[in-house]
C-alpha cells in the first residue's frame, strides 16, 4: 500500500516537470529574440546655391577694330582701336545696372582725316545668367579728329548704342566683347554726319 502511494506521488511530481521540459524544448519558454534596430536613413546634404553677384567696381582694357563712314571720305576708314575702361555694376538679382567710362585711341585715317580718340559715358543694363552677363548699353560719345581741313580738325559729341557679353573666369577676372554703333550729326558744324562702328574684345578686373 505504501509502495503504491509512493509511485503515485512520484508520478504526480514527474508529470509537471516533463511538461515543463517539453515546453522548453519546443521553444515555449525560450528567451525573446530582440528585433534588429532600423538602419539609419542617410540625409542628403543641403544643395549649395551657386548664385552670382556682379556688384562692384571694375577696370580693364580693350582692343578691337573700328570703321568710320562720312560723305566727305572717298571710302570708309577702318583700322585698329585700343583703350581702357572703368565702371561700377550693381546686381539687383536678375538684372544688373551700371555705369562706365571708357577711352579709345585709334589708328583710323583716311583722306587726311585722322580719328584720334573716342570717349564714352555709358549706361549698362544686363541680365544675370550666372557666370555670363549679356547686356545692352548706350550713352554719350565724344569724337576727336585731326585734319588739315578745318571742319575735321576738332571734336564733337554724339550718341551711341550697342550690345555686349561678359564671362566671369574667376571672381576677379572677366572677359567679353562689345559692339557699338555711334552717330555724330553735323560734326564740328561741318554739315557732315559721321557714323562709326566699333567691335572690341575686353578684359576687366573686379575689385
Amino acid at each position: 500500500m505504501k509502495t503504491t502511494f509512493k509511485i503515485a506521488r512520484t508520478s504526480m511530481l514527474a508529470a509537471p516537470l516533463a511538461l515543463a521540459a517539453g515546453m522548453v524544448s519546443a521553444g515555449g519558454l525560450s528567451e525573446p529574440v530582440a528585433a534588429p534596430a532600423p538602419a539609419p536613413v542617410p540625409i542628403a546634404p543641403a544643395p549649395v546655391m551657386m548664385g552670382s553677384d556682379w556688384t562692384g567696381f571694375y577696370a580693364g582694357g580693350q582692343v578691337g577694330y573700328g570703321r568710320v563712314e562720312a560723305d566727305a571720305l572717298t571710302e570708309d576708314a577702318e583700322d585698329l582701336t585700343y583703350g581702357a575702361h572703368a565702371g561700377y555694376l550693381y546686381d539687383l538679382g536678375s538684372w544688373v545696372l551700371g555705369g562706365e567710362l571708357d577711352l579709345d585711341g585709334t589708328e583710323i585715317s583716311q583722306d587726311d582725316v585722322d580719328v584720334d580718340t573716342v570717349t564714352r559715358a555709358k549706361l549698362r543694363l544686363g541680365y544675370d545668367a550666372g557666370d555670363f552677363l549679356p547686356y545692352v548699353t548706350g550713352g554719350i560719345a565724344q569724337l576727336r579728329t585731326s585734319s588739315s581741313v578745318d571742319a575735321f580738325d576738332g571734336d564733337d559729341t554724339g550718341g551711341f548704342a550697342g550690345l555686349g557679353l561678359e564671362y566671369r573666369l574667376s571672381p576677379a577676372i572677366r572677359v567679353g566683347g562689345e559692339v557699338l554703333q555711334h552717330q555724330f550729326e553735323d560734326y564740328n558744324d561741318s554739315g557732315e554726319d559721321i557714323d562709326a562702328t566699333t567691335v572690341a574684345a575686353r578684359v576687366s578686373f573686379q575689385f
